[in-house]
């Protein structure tokens, strides 16, 4: 019986090895087709993008499949610039394996914008498409023009104060140049009248006019009155706006936060609620949040003294009102409190997971990255999250379908990369798609 084994396992291994010489012949004989290429077409060669039609799909690129001379399965990314800058900073578009993309108004207005291509007038942009099968094996197709009119539907509420101290995030040290500048103030439909929307430490703050201290303003008294170059002023941990009347030099603080709550959320009813942010571009609030099937509401302060529902699901705010129901997905939800209105926007999301965050490597993430809503398409931002002793992760919508590490603690992101290595603190956290390989920041508050 042994020597029968043992005669079959001579003839098993004499099978292996033919076949693992048939496997390396083959190996040898693929050879990537030199010649294999595609082109990069354009439905249309002039755009105009306005407000009216901001949902209609306006533009589609197409490509053909390049024949590589053996079954192949590239990865497509279009990259867009200014016409003349020789796609030095392009925005990319990844499209992964499709063949095609189609661009809505709106969303190719923002990658304009993006690339600083001026509202309400032609701008001659060129497009182009790489054609990836590897990191060492890529190729370019050759250049198409594209004439695009797009609009300006962006908000400019900025001014040039801010607040700066041991409170905010940037500390005293904050200055043009850091990650991390004075908290701004926006302006108002009043005259004179700004606001900022600050989440504070235990500590001090002052006003000043463009990141610099030769303007600034302090309250000798802690009376309301602000004074030129006048005293710290003393505040304690939570979510705040601050109002300043810049021709009275009047000022009030007053806590102010508004979140999401409610059984479809990762902390059900309690807090702490899915907190909104500020979004100055359009005057409204945004969140990005992850939701079971269930109901929700919006709450101001985390209690229950000012809330709004949803009293006939027709998407308009009621105080008070009924639960919102919602379906399970990925959202970026946006409180409209102009308009009285809200939004449910279905996106995929991308958060922070890890041994140093609150649920460790398992779902629920928390922490989930805002896009901007700006000009600056490819840009996330996750603001003052707290992150403990371990290691992190990027990934997209809770599961390891897509994820980012960084193999080189390097700053720069690959794609099921390596674990990174965090220190404890709070943190602003950037993360920059526009450019390739992609990179994060982790900017501590100091």
């Amino acid at each position: 019986m042994k020597a029968i084994n043992k005669l079959s396992f001579l003839k098993l291994f004499s099978i292996i090895l033919t076949l693992s010489f048939i496997s390396c012949d083959d190996q040898e004989l693929t050879q990537i087709n030199e010649n294999a290429n595609t082109a990069l077409s354009l439905s249309i060669d002039e755009v105009v993008m306005t407000e009216d039609n901001t949902d209609e799909e306006i533009l589609t690129a197409t490509w053909t499949k390049p024949d590589f001379g053996f079954q192949s399965v590239p990865e497509y990314t279009i990259e867009i610039d200014m016409m003349g800058n020789d796609f030095s900073s392009p925005r990319l578009v990844n499209v992964g394996r499709n063949t095609s993309k189609i661009f809505t108004s709106e969303e190719l207005n923002s990658i304009l914008l993006n690339l600083g291509a001026t509202p309400m007038e032609v701008n001659q942009i060129e497009m182009r498409l790489l054609v990836s099968l590897s990191d060492a094996q890529e190729t370019y197709t050759q250049a198409v023009g594209l004439e695009a009119t797009p609009f300006s539907s962006i908000l400019d509420l900025s001014t040039n104060l801010g607040i700066v101290g041991s409170a905010t995030p940037g500390g005293w040290s904050s200055t043009n140049e850091t990650p991390i500048q004075d908290v701004p103030f926006y302006s108002t439909s009043e005259n004179n009248v700004v606001v900022a929307y600050a989440t504070l430490r235990d500590g001090e703050i002052k006003f000043r006019e463009n990141n610099e201290w030769t303007v600034n303003y302090g309250d000798d008294g802690n009376d309301g009155s602000l004074e030129p170059n006048g005293a710290n002023i003393p505040v304690s941990a939570g979510n705040y706006k601050i109002t300043v009347n810049t021709e009275t030099l009047e000022w009030s603080i007053e806590e102010y936060s508004w979140g999401i709550v409610g059984g479809a959320t990762v902390y059900g009813w309690d807090t702490p609620d899915i907190k909104f942010e500020y979004n100055p571009f359009q005057d409204n609030w945004k969140a990005a949040a992850t939701l079971t099937d269930g109901e929700i509401k919006f709450r101001q302060n985390e209690e229950w003294n000012f809330d709004y529902g949803d009293t006939g699901a027709d998407g308009t705010l009621d105080q008070g009102g009924d639960n919102i129901a919602v379906e399970a997905g990925h959202y970026i939800i946006t409180l409209d409190l102009n308009s009285q209105t809200y939004e449910l926007e279905p996106t995929d999301l991308w958060g922070l997971v890890g041994s140093a965050t609150t649920f460790e490597w398992d779902a629920p993430d928390p922490d989930k990255f805002l896009p901007d809503f700006g000009i600056n398409e490819g840009m996330y931002y996750l603001n003052g999250v707290e992150i403990g002793t371990g290691e992190v992760k990027i990934r997209q919508n809770e599961v390891w379908d897509v994820d980012y590490g960084d193999n080189g603690n390097d700053g720069t992101l690959e794609l099921g990369g390596a674990n990174i290595p965090v220190t404890p603190g709070t943190y602003n956290v950037e993360m920059n798609f526009t450019i390739n390989p992609p990179t994060i920041n982790f900017y501590p508050w100091q």
